[in-house]
Formats: structure tokens, C-alpha cells, sequence
């Protein structure tokens, strides 16, 4: 399947805070960029500070007896949001994450089996579950249909940034709220990526196999950047290779997003299959 030219790439900036803390080459290369990232009217580049004023602003709410964040991107955004707002006190971490199969459909995939997480606060009167991005929607349903059953809980889904299409679908399970929510058709209208997946592997996941960053999918980049992927891959690499190598104040690096159990495939929603249209959750 051809990946279209979306008409607006939202790239959340998660690479210039690590950036500034790099020598003054990878400062430059990250510099060099952003410029480029700027001067395309189709790219809305994202800063966290903006994204979690916008879904604070979005309504106050009592604490959570539990907050379940998703992914280490989920409870890290959970960690922000109670760091401002004291709603959720408990952060439970759910590893989940959508991954290639070997047909090039998306599966959902964790270090543990989702039901079996989810039972441990599975007596809690209210919860709220956490993520990043809702782009497909697949990880967070997931998540809401795993949570056990009890009657008058209160539930509610927060995310820093979403598709407003996806929305309507997570809508049906838990009322939903989210910082940025994008309007338009996933992928023809709208994507979403992060600024460090352009950089460190772990932004694709793949069963059994290794991870790639976006640089190394070439159909992606040239859909995401038409006319100049050829420059930005080549930004891209040169990051990569400076930020990857191991430096000599400290022990190598340990690549991000290395492959781990996959849950049962039954936790792959019916008709959520993506066949590697694009990243996102």
C-alpha cells in the first residue's frame, strides 16, 4: 500500500531537550533539521509545554484512585500531567505497544498478558488511562475493553495529542479527553509523528525482528517530507550516528524499543489492521 501525502504532519519536538544536552555537532544537525522542518507549511511542529496546557485547559478533574499509563510514552505523560494537576496520584504502567507482524499488518503486542496488569486494580472507583498519541485508537480501546468490569466506576481517557476521528471511537467506551485533537482522515488529512523516532530505533516495532527509526523507512519519508526526504534521511543518519555512539563518560547505549513477548493475538482488535500505512497508536 502506497503511503499518502498527508495534508498536515504534527511532529511532537521530544528531540531538542536531549539535543541541548549533546555536543555542539549533534546541536547543529538537530538545528539544521528543525530549519527544514519549519520552512514546510504542511509541518505543525508540537512542543510538550503547549500540548499539556491545552488538555489541562480542557477541564479539571477530582484525583484518580489509578491512573494507567500506557507504554513508557503513557506514563511518562501521566507523570507530567499529575506534575501539574495532582489527578493521578498512582500511575500504573501497562507495557503495550502496536508492532509489525510479519505480513505487515499491526499487532498489539507487551511484556505481559494485558488482562492479568489490569487486574491488580481491578477494585479501584475510578481510573484514567494515559498515553501519548491517539492516532488509530487500537492501544487505547484496548486498554479501556481490557479494565475489569465494576459498575458506577468512574473512567476517563486522556492523551497529549489524537486523530479527532479516532476519538469518536474511544468516545463510545469512556468519555475522552486530549490536548491537540487533529481533524481529518488518518494519513490523507492528518499524521503524527515524534521528532526522536526520526532518529533512534524503536519508532517501528517489528515481531522478531529488529527495530527501525522512521529514517529507515524510505516510503514513509518520502510521504511525510516530498521533494526533500533525500535531505532529511540524510540529517536524519548523521543524528542517528552521533547520538548512538557510545560515549566515553559512559557505558554504550542501549538501543530503545528492543523487542519483547507478544501478547495473544486475540488482544488485536478485529479490522484495526494498518499493513504498515503509518505509525502511531
Amino acid at each position: 500500500m502506497t503511503t499518502p501525502v498527508p495534508r498536515t504532519l504534527y511532529i511532537h519536538d521530544d528531540l531538542s531537550e536531549e539535543l541541548r544536552g549533546r555536543d555542539e555537532h549533534a546541536q547543529q544537525l538537530g538545528a539544521a533539521l528543525f530549519e527544514r522542518l519549519h520552512g514546510d507549511a504542511r509541518i505543525v511542529v508540537l512542543t510538550l509545554d503547549e500540548q499539556l496546557d491545552a488538555l489541562v485547559a480542557r477541564g479539571r478533574h477530582a484525583p484518580f484512585t489509578a491512573a494507567v499509563g500506557i507504554g513508557r510514552a503513557g506514563r511518562r505523560v501521566a507523570a507530567q500531567v499529575h506534575a501539574r494537576t495532582g489527578w493521578f496520584p498512582r500511575i500504573h504502567a501497562v507495557d503495550l505497544w502496536r508492532e509489525e507482524d510479519e505480513a505487515g499488518d499491526y499487532v498489539l503486542a507487551g511484556s505481559a498478558a494485558l488482562a492479568s496488569r489490569l487486574a491488580e486494580i481491578a477494585d479501584v472507583d475510578s481510573v484514567a488511562v494515559v498515553d501519548d498519541t491517539i492516532f488509530s485508537g487500537l492501544t487505547m480501546r484496548a486498554v479501556l475493553e481490557a479494565l475489569p468490569v465494576q459498575s458506577g466506576r468512574r473512567v476517563h481517557a486522556f492523551c497529549l495529542r489524537a486523530v479527532a476521528d479516532s476519538l469518536t471511537s474511544v468516545a463510545v467506551m469512556a468519555p475522552v479527553s486530549a490536548g491537540v485533537a487533529a481533524a481529518g482522515r488518518i494519513l490523507d488529512d492528518v499524521s503524527f509523528i515524534n521528532a526522536s523516532g526520526l532518529v533512534h530505533r524503536g519508532a517501528i516495532r517489528r515481531t522478531g525482528q529488529t527495530p527501525l527509526a522512521f529514517f529507515e523507512r524510505p516510503e514513509w519519508m518520502e510521504a511525510w517530507f516530498p521533494g526533500y526526504a533525500e535531505a532529511i534521511v540524510t540529517l536524519c543518519r548523521e543524528l542517528h550516528e552521533v547520538v548512538e555512539a557510545p560515549r566515553g563518560d559512559r557505558a554504550p547505549r542501549t538501543r530503545r524499543g528492543s523487542p519483547a513477548p507478544s501478547a495473544p493475538r486475540e488482544s488485536h482488535p478485529s479490522g484495526s489492521s494498518a499493513r504498515r500505512s503509518a505509525p502511531g497508536r
